[in-house]
């Protein structure tokens, strides 16, 4: 019994220390923030995710360097100039963002650069700009569009900015969501500093925000955003990348004039504003070339299918399948890839430009036709294309290309006029052009880009790492 009594006094005793042991590593964790930064979960090396697992508040959203929004691969020097900037130290953050980059692997973080030319500017007089992109519910395409604002503000800033005067630009997270998106809006219409915006990402989210633009008086311009819907959203909302009008009517000629096929099932998801502005105008498009629609088949209801679909559209007497699909529904539409297994040709609009769909597509995804803005094979010789390569150690994409051509839009009307209302009047005038990355700028009267789409085609290739490469149609 007594060495009972003693071994139990002992185990108590033992959880006494480790208790105490834990109290004492946790206050100085908090008080040191070891193994972190200051506002958010540490993120250890290969870890991915957000700064936080819980969902953002709008303050949490901004970051012009004191905040860390993209925490995958984040090194301790970049959350060392993280600190640095909440703290106003510009000098320390230079040193530690530079040192960041010293390691090749992180050459292509475009935070990270855009934080270390906001630190270069110090507390100069600059032009702001922000960026708005959803880096915690789209990350990829995020940093393609930081890549190319990264890329254009670098490159503004190393010339000597505009009329003398640098440019800063303020990243924001908006998840894509036209919730947040129209309150992130309402903030940057109420900060004065802020002279322009490049963004939303989907169709859905630029709806949201344009309208509060519009009534604040604040530029926006997309890279990305291609429904009809915004053309009607007033006299502040412009892009780069040409509407779905332009696209639908590339794909739709293909199919009759190049497929020689009349037949199509259109696969679209009705919650997205971009995929249903995308298929009303390709079955537009397609009807006015001789061919017709035979089904519609939406991929966001509950039990889809994919299997099942393609023996629906069999039964329609689809020859062609076509993807209006959104990044969202990227797995539906990969299903659709799958199951098809190359049986019948496959056409899709620009979200399908992926490379989920090389990765996971394979030899079914052969031979389907994208439809996008820009590509970057016949221009390898272009300033643009050889700059990025340099900078970021690999070719770019079309949604890196539009954001680049966005800021050099907002930069071209800063600098004939620094205002908000200078930048609406400059980018509205009929005779407005500027040469960017994609070629010749032009804005028709609807803010629309003035541009044709151009094919590519998936084929077996390697300048990817996935054996499949999307090569311009000839």
């Amino acid at each position: 019994m007594t060495q009972k009594n003693e071994t139990f006094k002992l185990l108590l005793a033992l959880l006494a220390t480790l208790a105490l042991i834990g109290i004492g590593v946790s206050w100085l964790g908090n008080r040191f923030n070891v193994g972190g930064f200051e506002g958010g979960t540490s993120i250890q090396p290969g870890e991915t995710g957000t700064a936080s697992n819980r969902p953002r508040t709008l303050r949490d959203r901004f970051s012009a360097g004191d905040r860390l929004l993209v925490t995958e691969g984040a090194t301790a020097e970049k959350q060392a100039a993280i600190n640095a900037l909440a703290n106003g130290d510009y000098d320390q953050a230079v040193a530690e963002l530079e040192q960041h980059f010293q390691d090749r692997q992180n050459r292509n973080d475009p935070e990270a650069l855009i934080y270390l030319n906001n630190a270069r500017i110090g507390n100069q007089s600059s032009y702001t700009i922000a960026v708005a992109v959803p880096v915690d519910t789209s990350l990829n395409p995020a940093l393609e569009i930081l890549r190319g604002v990264a890329q254009a503000q670098d490159e503004i800033n190393q010339a000597g900015g505009i009329n003398g005067t640098p440019l800063r630009v303020l990243i924001v997270s908006d998840d894509n969501e036209p919730e947040v998106v129209a309150e992130v809006a309402e903030s940057l219409v109420a900060d004065s500093t802020v002279l322009g915006v490049v963004g939303h990402f989907g169709s859905e989210a630029s709806l949201a925000g344009a309208e509060v633009y519009d009534q604040g008086g604040l530029v926006m311009v997309s890279p990305t955003s291609t429904s009809v819907q915004l053309s009607s959203l007033g006299s502040h909302v412009f892009r780069t990348v040409p509407s779905d009008r332009f696209t639908a009517s590339t794909l739709a000629s293909h199919m009759v004039d190049d497929l020689q096929e009349q037949n199509a099932v259109v696969y679209f998801n009705s919650a997205s504003d971009y995929s249903v502005s995308l298929k009303n105008q390709f079955i537009t498009a397609l009807s006015t070339g001789g061919g017709q629609v035979v089904d519609e088949i939406d991929v966001s209801v509950s039990g889809f299918n994919a299997r099942s679909s393609l023996q629906q559209a069999d039964q329609r007497g689809a020859e062609v399948l076509v993807l209006a699909t959104n990044t969202p529904t990227l797995d539906q539409a990969l299903q659709v890839i799958q199951e098809n297994r190359g049986e019948r040709p496959i056409l899709g609009g620009d979200s399908l430009f992926n490379p989920r769909v090389l990765e996971q597509g394979q030899q079914d995804a052969e031979g389907m036709v994208v439809a996008v803005p820009w590509v970057i094979s016949p221009n390898f010789r272009s300033p643009f294309v050889a700059a990025s390569q340099s900078l970021w150690g690999g070719d770019v994409n079309w949604r890196t290309a539009m954001a680049y051509d966005a800021v050099q839009v907002l930069a071209e009307g800063l600098s004939r006029n620094p205002t908000r209302q200078g930048v609406q009047q400059t980018l509205s005038n009929s005779n407005f052009e500027i040469e960017g990355a994609t070629g010749m700028i032009r804005f028709l009267a609807s803010g629309d880009r003035n541009q044709p789409m151009q094919l590519v085609e998936i084929q077996p290739g390697n300048r990817s790492s996935y054996g499949y490469d999307f090569v311009p149609v000839d």
